[in-house]
């Protein structure tokens, strides 16, 4: 149950939430320059940006939920059951397991555009990292300052989408989860007009009441229309400490 998000005013925000039955002792990781990844079928990137995010660190290899690296280039994988589709081994491009997505996409590109040049040539393929920890299925959102863009492995290939809300949860897939914002047109957050009757003179008794209406339940579709909305009304002062807060208020939505 998580919901990834992102933030500007005067400077890039980019954070997620974690719901998890359990913890793998996740903690703040980062990974200087010089550090060499390993990987299982490209070879290893022994120079790349430095990054910082949360891990799941085995073996001296970090799993990373999410990241962000020197050059404000973040990344998250969030769960995506029933949907993920990872594929076989194919030769003449980059093949990347998926726990080795966020270092490789990291550890090169600085912006979405050099993110997107880098995807022409990937495959997301089946291997898990170790027969204790298997692939989880999961799809990403990843973000400069400026745009974001999701990216899902599913049956049909891989799908890269351009994501201007810059929000992302769960289930269904992210094209369906756009559509779904279409039942949602008429909510506001300025004052609503009476349009059920001209004939009924009804009171606006409450601030807020043109979001009556924006769902309030925890499912995955849900978070992604609540977030979204919350989002993309937000206003606060361009200072550290007034983002943050702000960007908090996102996801406590």
């Amino acid at each position: 149950m998580c919901t990834a998000a992102t933030y500007v005013t005067k400077d890039h925000y980019f954070g997620r939430n974690l719901d998890l039955e359990f913890s793998y002792n996740q903690k703040v990781t980062i990974v200087p320059r010089n550090y060499e990844f390993n990987f299982r079928k490209v070879k290893p990137m022994k120079s790349h940006y430095a990054m910082i995010g949360m891990a799941f660190v085995v073996e001296n290899y970090p799993l990373y939920y999410d990241a962000t690296n020197e050059k404000g280039l973040s990344m998250a994988g969030l769960n995506f059951p029933g949907n993920a589709d990872y594929k076989k081994e194919v030769e003449g491009i980059d093949n990347i397991a998926p726990f080795e997505f966020i270092p490789w996409i990291l550890g090169q590109c600085a912006t979405i555009a050099e993110v997107k040049s880098l995807l022409d040539r990937i495959n997301l393929i089946n291997i898990d990292f170790s027969k204790e920890l298997p692939l989880s299925p999961l799809h990403w959102i990843i973000s400069d300052k400026e745009v974001s863009i999701t990216v899902e492995s599913v049956k049909a290939g891989l799908k890269i989408y351009d994501n201007p809300i810059g929000i992302l949860t769960n289930n269904p897939t992210f094209d369906i989860q756009m559509f779904n914002l279409n039942n949602y047109i008429n909510i506001t957050k300025e004052v609503p007009e009476n349009r059920f009757s001209s004939k009924l003179d009804l009171d606006i008794y409450s601030r807020g009441m043109g979001a009556i209406g924006l769902p309030g339940d925890l499912s995955s579709s849900s978070r992604f229309v609540k977030a979204a909305f919350t989002k993309l009304n937000s206003i606060s002062g361009t200072s550290e400490s007034e983002s943050i807060s702000q960007f908090f208020h996102i996801l406590g939505s």
